[in-house]
């Protein structure tokens, strides 16, 4: 392990886990199951406590909904051994694109690459 990356983990939670919480995940966890972005979840031998382990970027929209559900306690199986039925509209998971030259812009934005011409009013001039 590089001296960079000794010091990214010891200095900054959101570039996966931390020494604390890997500590705590191999004094008190149980691996339950992995999804397909390598992101690991872990829950307490008596499976009051659940928490992810993310695999880069600790971010929360990375998480898809089977196992966000799982995660708030919404049902008790994981998606491993309960998977959800999934239906033909339904679309892939995507993770929170905001920030990202990837975002949302509607039409009328001015963070556009082609912002629109506003025709409807006439700016104020003075006299």
């Amino acid at each position: 392990m590089s001296v960079k990356s000794l010091a990214l983990r010891f200095f900054t939670w959101w570039n996966s886990e931390t020494w604390n919480t890997q500590f705590w995940t191999w004094r008190h966890g149980q691996k339950v199951g992995e999804d397909e972005q390598g992101n690991i979840f872990y829950q307490t031998k008596d499976g009051k406590r659940r928490w992810v382990i993310y695999n880069g970027v600790s971010d929360a929209s990375r998480v898809t909904p089977e196992w966000h559900g799982w995660l708030h306690h919404t049902w008790d199986e994981p998606p491993t051994k309960a998977p959800l039925p999934h239906r033909v509209w339904e679309k892939p998971h995507l993770p929170n694109l905001t920030g990202t030259g990837e975002a949302y812009r509607p039409e009328g934005s001015l963070y556009r690459a082609d912002p629109a011409e506003r025709r409807d009013y006439d700016a104020w001039q003075p006299e």
